[in-house]
């Protein structure tokens, strides 16, 4: 099979869409009032047999919109220290930050004859709501990513492994997860990019995806 008849199979698979993995650490649960501290994504590929592969990592630390607020909880939680000296030096606004993902982004909607992105998440609507919020407060008019559907790996992995957890979920995919690393954007993006992929080539392999695809010739034909 030729590159581009493998990208074209991304573009079937998904009914057009190119699903891109993110992940977002912030200081809290409201996506209107709190920060987003760090924001990671993951763009995917596929081979040609129809497997879906993880390609590149796109992570950034952001600093907090006028006025975020920002819970002590969230930070003990993830971790993130916001007087870092490196991390001050290095963090971008959120409009600078959702600019150097969704470019790519649109670089490989286009590669893969896709037309949008659709986000992919471990408790997807948490991370959709606050990537809008900050679509909204940046005044980006072009945003890549479906407005409301995503695909959720906290109810796919609870399918197909019995587990909702990300970790539990990684570990009965057969995929590393170190527990110390976990609540970095970029760790956890690059983990739920993983156990995405290793989802729909499970499927595939058992025939999931091949059957529809038969039934579907079938029914128009």
């Amino acid at each position: 099979m030729s590159e581009a008849s493998a990208r074209d199979l991304m573009a079937q698979r998904f009914r057009s869409y190119l699903p891109v993995v993110m992940d977002m650490e912030t200081g809290g649960f409201n996506a209107q009032q709190d920060a987003i501290l760090e924001i990671a994504a993951v763009t995917l590929s596929m081979d040609p047999e129809g497997n879906l592969l993880p390609d590149a990592t796109y992570a950034y630390h952001i600093e907090p919109f006028d006025g975020a607020n920002i819970e002590q909880s969230a930070l003990d939680f993830t971790g993130i220290k916001l007087d870092d000296p490196l991390r001050k030096k290095v963090a971008l606004s959120e409009a600078e930050a959702l600019g150097e993902i969704f470019r790519p982004v649109r670089k490989a909607i286009k590669a893969n004859n896709c037309t949008r992105a659709i986000l992919v998440g471990h408790n997807a609507a948490f991370d959709h709501g606050f990537l809008n919020a900050a679509v909204n407060r940046s005044g980006i008019k072009r945003n890549p990513f479906h407005p409301f559907s995503s695909f959720d790996t906290a109810t796919l992995s609870g399918l197909v492994y019995g587990q909702t957890v990300l970790a539990r979920a990684c570990r009965a995919a057969g995929i590393e997860f170190d527990n110390s690393s976990a609540h970095s954007a970029r760790y956890d993006t690059e983990r739920t990019a993983e156990l995405f992929c290793s989802i729909v080539n499970r499927f595939k392999d058992l025939g999931g995806w091949n059957l529809a695809q038969r039934e579907q010739g079938l029914e128009e034909s």
